[in-house]
């Protein structure tokens, strides 16, 4: 075998290998949303049978109806219902607010020099990191002494208070990755600080700004802890407590939890597949090239 055939065939082995890698790593990541559709959508009978059975025997689409359209107002199909307006409300509300407020913060970290920046950039990453079991109790008493309790709009505080410094850390690095002569010459053109913010850094930074909104509606929306604790009615209660209601004292419906699953994925892949281009180049870019 000459030279020019061994290379040949090294490259043809370690593109067999990568992409085989990339096979397993992509049956590991979708198996789980792949048994959680045939889940929603398979009989009791075939999700507990032995052995388990990957292919249902009959195929019924009543649990999304169910969840969707079902009449009872005391099941809790209708309180799911609920819970899913108000998590886009919560989730949508807390990404507008973490992004007015956090990206001129992150601006200005990146861009002004005043003593105890990088100490005040810590301070701020460090109530994000706090845990939240740390935090639960005071926050519960602010919110009953402020009559919120069982309310979207103190689930909209609370997590506005930690996405809020995401935005700041996220949106700083990206910034400082922007070259400061486009602040120079937007100020040479008579704008201000918050000027070159608005018509030139915004502009540029578009895709990490999207991608950053899109992750911090993730943050709002999948978070359970502070939902569970600060609600007890379909009034504010979110996605996630409505799926915990779904387990019962004496059994799980594993198929209508299934379901709820399922639907509550569809919002944040929507946002995902639509500012998809966004999202990638916000991921893999951080400054301006050329």
């Amino acid at each position: 075998m000459g030279p020019t055939a061994r290379r040949r065939l090294r490259r043809l082995l370690r593109a067999t290998v990568l992409y085989g890698c990339m096979l397993v790593a992509f049956v590991a990541i979708l198996a789980p949303f792949a048994w959680l559709l045939i889940s929603s959508v398979a009989r009791p009978v075939d999700l507990l049978a032995k052995p388990l059975s990957f292919i249902p025997s009959e195929i019924s689409f009543d649990r999304y109806a169910a969840l969707t359209i079902g009449a009872n107002p005391d099941s809790a199909a209708e309180g799911f219902r609920a819970a899913m307006l108000n998590s886009l409300t919560i989730a949508t509300a807390v990404t507008g607010i973490a992004l007015v407020v956090g990206v001129p913060a992150a601006y200005a970290f990146a861009r002004l020099r005043f003593p105890g920046r990088s100490r005040l950039v810590l301070i701020f990453m460090a109530t994000y990191m706090l845990p939240p079991i740390a935090l639960v109790i005071p926050l519960y008493q602010i919110m009953s002494g402020l009559d919120l309790l069982d309310t979207t709009m103190a689930l909209i505080i609370i997590y506005s208070s930690f996405v809020t410094p995401f935005v700041i850390w996220i949106m700083r690095g990206y910034i400082e990755g922007i070259s400061p002569e486009l602040d120079d010459a937007a100020r040479v053109d008579g704008c201000s600080r918050l000027g070159a913010l608005i018509r030139v850094i915004l502009p540029v930074s578009a895709p990490g700004l999207v991608s950053t909104g899109l992750l911090s509606f993730l943050l709002a929306w999948d978070e359970f802890f502070y939902a569970l604790v600060m609600t007890q009615t379909n009034a504010a209660k979110t996605v996630p407590v409505a799926l915990n209601d779904f387990i019962g004292r004496h059994g799980i419906d594993f198929g209508l939890l299934a379901a709820g699953g399922v639907i509550a994925a569809i919002p944040p892949v929507l946002i995902a597949f639509v500012f998809q281009r966004y999202l990638v180049a916000g991921l893999t870019a951080g400054g301006v090239k050329g």
